[in-house]
């Protein structure tokens, strides 16, 4: 099985996420604002399966031993250099996570409920506890179920599927486009920062992370073929649960244009 077979596999539901009806529906700032309060549990898991990754393919206690592969090594430590301290618009170190919640505050979206959800994390002994007792949509709350059981079994070429395959990749490009035209129609609102997280991800993720991401899986799986199954069921449930997320952020958006 090859890297080519799993994309050709998985081409259905990419193209479900590429045409979904979620990007029709971003036509003002309050939906702008809607996107970003539902996206933003996507940037924070996506940051909890890439230091799952490298607690499992490197080194990260006392006394240090040198990790089994040496290539799966050096590619998970080059993108979690970029991801978690990477630079910002202003020239601050920021991770990717802090970058979207600067972006937010500064385009005045709420960062409330995701302060509440991550101060509950920290509280509390399991995450699946503090996503159940969230007041996260149903969706929502699947779409970080699925992430944190694939962490929790802790098999790396799963946790690679899940981070590699439909993750940020798809949406930089089209958002930037949705993004061009809301700074135009509401000039008063200052969506620069989110136009730069989205900038840096269509650079990072084309150029440098995608190709990496793609050889860390191809490594991780070799010529195992469970591995590699595993590696399609796991993309292909990803990318299932992905698109719950854009259903739950459309049905509140359109509730709210209802209201």
């Amino acid at each position: 099985m090859t890297i080519q077979y799993i994309n050709e596999q998985l081409a259905p539901e990419r193209n479900q996420l590429l045409n979904h009806s979620l990007y029709q529906k971003v036509r003002t700032i309050a939906d702008l604002h809607s996107f970003m309060e539902g996206h933003v549990y996507a940037v924070w898991d996506f940051m909890s399966l890439l230091k799952a990754l490298q607690q499992r393919l490197t080194c990260t206690t006392t006394p240090w031993f040198a990790s089994k592969n040496p290539e799966t090594r050096y590619l998970i430590n080059e993108i979690v250099l970029a991801e978690e301290s990477d630079i910002d618009l202003e020239g601050n170190r920021l991770s990717h996570f802090e970058m979207y919640i600067d972006a937010m505050r500064t385009s005045n979206a709420n960062t409330e409920d995701i302060n509440i959800f991550l101060s509950t994390v920290l509280r509390t002994v399991s995450i699946f506890e503090a996503i159940e007792q969230s007041n996260l949509h149903p969706l929502i709350k699947e779409f970080l179920n699925f992430s944190f059981k694939i962490i929790e079994e802790g098999e790396p070429h799963k946790i690679a599927a899940a981070f590699t395959f439909g993750r940020e990749d798809l949406i930089p490009d089209m958002f930037s486009e949705i993004l061009k035209n809301l700074q135009l129609n509401f000039p008063e609102s200052d969506l620069s920062k989110l136009v730069y997280y989205f900038q840096r991800h269509i650079d990072l993720d084309g150029d440098e992370h995608g190709p990496m991401a793609m050889k860390m899986i191809s490594e991780l799986c070799g010529e195992d073929n469970k591995k590699w199954n595993d590696v399609l069921q796991v993309s292909k449930e990803a990318l299932i649960k992905r698109i719950g997320l854009w259903n739950a952020i459309e049905q509140h958006i359109d509730s709210q244009n209802k209201a």
